[in-house]
């Protein structure tokens, strides 16, 4: 690696205030302010809108869409597959 060249890599506290969930890992981010995590040294703090914690993939509350539903509104709207115009 060359010198010089490269971000500083340090520990930061990623904190996702809407769930109440922060978490400690090493990154090239800054930030002004700071925060004291459990082992009390102090920390830059970067605020998340979504993380783990509140994304609704890892929490299971992702909404399921009705794909069969869709697809019979659109051949009735449409007609059915066969009955595509041929190509001129």
């Amino acid at each position: 690696m060359k010198q010089a060249i490269h971000p500083e890599y340090r520990p930061v506290v990623f904190r996702d205030s809407g769930a109440g969930y922060s978490f400690l890992t090493r990154s090239t981010r800054t930030a002004e302010k700071t925060v004291t995590w459990e082992d009390g040294q102090q920390y830059p703090v970067i605020d998340v809108e979504v993380s783990s914690a509140s994304h609704p993939f890892y929490t299971g509350k992702a909404t399921v869409l009705d794909t069969a539903g869709r697809v019979e509104k659109f051949r009735r709207r449409y007609g059915s597959a066969g009955t595509a115009p041929a190509k001129a």
